[in-house]
């Protein structure tokens, strides 16, 4: 009898012991945990978003799992998400690689009784609860031409480089930018498709090299995603072409700080990411607690979003301008 006690003390003492300390499998705890997944984890944009999903559920008082590929790869993502699914989270919220690849995998999610929020990249449509934007789309690809014509005027040459052909929010910038510049800037010419890199700057500091070569007369780099801007940047500070050569992009102001100082990269544009790791968060927690997102909200942290008539369509905010002047008073 004393031996069988002894068993049945030792089985609760340890029972006791995997509560208090956790698991790194995310069914043994009772909060509501939350799936924050970027396209990639390890560069700057998505580590700062990640300090903000991380935070938002420390001030929640809930679990957040920040985790996602290490390469942009959409095969991937499902992948993890299908194993996510497995272990019974209670939201996902996706920044996809390729929309329609998310499709089916979210799907299966929503159908598992999980709330599925795209953020950052928007997926499919039919299938989200809520879309969180950091920005107005049209309008971010149409401030981002504005700025290039600010920088290398509203004639010549010029090319994009983008961080994947197949990520949608890049795309929409871009598509939205060509649309405005053919209406309000037609002495600009783009030399050739979009360029893709990976999402990697030294993919976009060698495609950079390759372009000045190939047109001679190039004036000017659109840099879509956070490294291309950088690696653009850091082919025209090389070759000594900052005076003739007008490089602006989607950059952190942090990461662009050498190449702004010099105007090698002459303008960044961006928002902050830690915030829309924040307000992802705080908005899945809402919808699993039944608040819908209203216009003009106040969110702590963040500050007023605006909500889109479909009552699902978050927006956090415009973007901020990077340049020699500013950029150090920045911290992100």
């Amino acid at each position: 009898m004393k031996r069988v006690l002894t068993v049945l003390l030792l089985m609760m003492f340890c029972l006791s012991f995997v509560v208090a300390n956790g698991s790194q499998e995310v069914a043994v705890s009772d909060e509501i945990t939350i799936v924050v997944m970027p396209k990639l984890v390890g560069i700057p944009y998505f580590n700062a978003s990640e300090t903000g999903a991380i935070q938002a559920g420390k001030d929640l008082g809930i679990n957040v799992i920040y985790t996602g590929p290490t390469t942009p790869d959409a095969a991937e993502q499902v992948r993890m998400l299908e194993d996510l699914i497995s272990k019974g989270v209670d939201a996902i919220c996706v920044a996809p690689n390729d929309a329609a690849a998310m499709t089916p995998v979210l799907m299966k999610a929503k159908k598992a009784g999980i709330a599925v929020l795209d953020w950052d990249t928007p997926a499919d449509a039919s299938v989200v609860d809520l879309s969180i934007h950091q920005i107005d789309d049209r309008e971010y690809g149409e401030h981002i031409w504005d700025l290039l014509v600010q920088e290398m005027g509203d004639t010549g040459d010029y090319a994009i480089v983008t961080g994947g052909l197949s990520a949608a929010n890049l795309n929409t910038w871009i598509d939205a930018g060509l649309a405005y510049a053919k209406k309000q800037y037609p002495g600009l010419n783009l030399v050739t498709g979009k360029v893709p890199t990976d999402e990697k700057q030294q993919v976009a500091y060698q495609k950079t090299l390759d372009l000045i070569k190939a047109y001679p007369n190039l004036k000017g780099v659109v840099g879509v995603s956070t490294p291309a801007p950088l690696g653009a940047a850091q082919a025209v500070q090389e070759k000594g072409m900052k005076d003739s050569i007008a490089v602006v992009g989607t950059s952190l102001p942090t990461d662009s700080g050498p190449y702004l100082a010099d105007e090698s990269l002459r303008v960044g544009t961006l928002w902050d990411p830690a915030k829309l790791g924040y307000l992802t968060v705080v908005m899945a927690y809402n919808f699993l607690n039944g608040e819908k997102p209203q216009d003009g909200q106040e969110i702590a942290n963040v500050g007023k979003i605006s909500v889109w008539a479909d009552g699902r369509t978050v927006i956090m905010g415009p973007p901020a301008d990077f340049t020699k002047e500013n950029y150090a008073s920045f911290s992100f």
